[in-house]
């Protein structure tokens, strides 16, 4: 799936560049960065609350490009400069990880059929 569509279809806010053509292989869904580090996948869009500089630190370690920080948490310049520095696309959205995570997985599982 691409990044486009997924964008669309849960009404992100970007914040900073996007390549809507990026493909969407999978999602993980963790605030514990370091379980983020053993079990996250290369293409995964990383759903989180963890809206700091070592979220990016960690996105780079496992090939993550894509971050959703949930609950309308915020995202500081540093955060945004660290991301543009490794191409990591930032999004921000008001719902909680069940509910981004639940209509991921919905969108996956039609693309799959």
């Amino acid at each position: 799936m691409k990044l486009g569509e997924v964008i669309a279809a849960l009404e992100l806010k970007a914040i900073g560049s996007v390549d809507p053509e990026l493909t969407v292989d999978g999602v993980y869904t963790s605030d514990l960065l370091s379980d983020v580090m053993a079990h996250a996948h290369e293409a995964d869009l990383l759903v989180t609350i963890q809206s700091h500089v070592n979220t990016i630190a960690v996105a780079t370690v496992v090939d993550v490009h894509s971050i959703v920080f949930c609950n309308s948490r915020p995202v500081n310049e540093e955060l945004i400069a660290a991301a543009q520095r490794e191409s990591v696309q930032l999004f921000v959205t008001d719902m909680d990880q069940f509910t981004v995570s639940g209509k991921l997985y919905a969108l996956l599982q039609r693309e799959a059929t």
